[in-house]
């Protein structure tokens, strides 16, 4: 069985369809089309329907997705096993990360390893949520994860690899008169921006509400958040890690008591690390401090 024509396989999976899957590859769509009809031959089966521009499983596609995943970490494997005799001068590290985390501390992590192994391709996807990071590293979609979450994490397969410990904190227009640290009580009728559900950021603002605060907004996209507040919309919790580039936009940025703290890890298939993600891990790890422990099943 062709290794290339699983790659192009799991491709049209995780890219919902043949179209963008041809353009992440950088190949024609007739080459993919190929490719994967070329598979369905060899099975005796069809793997996908095919319901007007859109394709889905086959049970037996999704039978297939599983070991083509093995597959694929086998090989990356194999090739971990070589770059580790002739050192890390080529390669891939793919990372799934929530948007806070990827502005800090994943920008960091990538610019020193970029330094050391110029010759690393690394390929950043995102997640709105820890859950979405461990389901997309769980299924072999991406190598590594970067998630922050203010739980336990429970990942069964899965290592953690914690890094950083970040504060939550309010972003406040320039003209605001705030100053931290802020009660809860004392947001009573301000407006709030408000990420998605099921983050930990809507979480804390969830809370703020409870004490009389008005969410006036809800937003997905946390990088329209820093400009929704220079605009007056209303006032954002985030991260720590946005506080330089709040400050530097002229947005004011005040602490909240009691605090609300998110941990900070990265996550990896047990056993299934390739020498590249080895060694993004070591810079990731060593460049911060360890915060309290993650707890993992």
């Amino acid at each position: 069985m062709d290794a290339r024509h699983l790659r192009y396989f799991l491709a049209v999976v995780d890219h919902g369809g043949f179209h963008r899957a041809a353009e992440a590859l950088s190949v024609g769509q007739p080459t993919l089309t190929q490719a994967v009809a070329a598979l369905e031959r060899e099975l005796h089966t069809a793997l996908f329907h095919h319901v007007g521009a859109d394709v889905v499983l086959t049970e037996a596609g999704r039978a297939l997705v599983g070991p083509a995943r093995e597959v694929g970490h086998g090989l990356e494997l194999a090739r971990a096993s070589v770059e580790a005799v002739e050192g890390l001068r080529a390669g891939r590290v793919e990372i799934v990360a929530t948007p806070s985390q990827a502005v800090s501390p994943l920008a960091g992590t990538i610019a020193r390893f970029c330094a050391v192994h110029p010759g690393v391709r690394v390929v950043v996807r995102a997640a709105f949520t820890a859950d979405e990071v461990i389901a997309t590293v769980g299924s072999g979609a991406t190598e590594l994860g970067l998630l922050a979450t203010a739980r336990p994490i429970h990942a069964t397969g899965l290592d953690l690899h914690p890094v950083a410990r970040q504060r939550f904190v309010l972003l406040t227009a320039p003209e605001s008169t705030l100053a931290g640290p802020v009660r809860p009580d004392q947001l009573r009728g301000c407006r709030l921006i408000a990420g998605p559900p099921g983050t930990a950021m809507r979480s804390v603002v969830d809370g703020l509400a409870r004490h009389g605060a008005e969410v006036a907004a809800e937003c997905e996209h946390r990088e329209a958040m820093l400009p929704l507040v220079l605009g007056g919309v209303g006032m954002a919790v985030l991260p720590d890690s946005w506080r330089e580039l709040a400050e530097r936009a002229g947005a004011r940025v005040v602490e909240l008591e009691p605090p609300a703290y998110l941990d900070i890890a990265y996550v990896s298939r047990t056993g299934a690390v390739t020498a590249a993600a080895r060694a993004f891990l070591e810079q990731a790890t060593l460049a911060h401090h360890r915060p309290a422990p993650v707890d993992a099943c």
